[in-house]
């Protein structure tokens, strides 16, 4: 594959997730927005939240679009370029596969003790 071919893949993913992050918080996303896909090649998380939209989705957000994976680096990597005040968050997707997301494990038992409804055993 061509180094242009993986990076469309890459900025298609991480455009992805940026809509995605629209529809959750409410918040446009673009290049003049609070929620942003960041330019290939530069450093830092792949979607660059700030202001509101950064409140209301506290995560520093990592994509990754392979087919193969290395899980132990892009953890680390998503590790490295968390944000204070965030918790870090990896997009992983395969061709014709969809995409998966992959957090710290208590992480994401506090995020479901959170959630209303949530009944806590006694």
């Amino acid at each position: 594959m061509k180094p242009s071919s993986a990076k469309a893949k890459g900025r298609k993913l991480q455009q992805w997730a940026c809509e995605q992050i629209s529809k959750l918080t409410g918040y446009a996303w673009g290049p003049d927005e609070q929620i942003a896909s960041r330019e290939m090649g530069q450093s830092g998380t792949d979607v660059r939240l700030i202001g509101d939209a950064a409140e209301a989705f506290p995560w520093s957000v990592e994509c990754k679009c392979c087919e193969a994976w290395r899980l132990p680096d892009w953890i680390d990597q998503a590790k490295a370029n968390r944000l204070p005040g965030t918790d870090w968050l990896l997009i992983c997707k395969r061709n014709r596969k969809n995409p998966v997301a992959v957090l710290d494990a208590e992480t994401f038992f506090q995020v479901l003790d959170r959630l209303p409804g949530h009944k806590k055993s006694k």
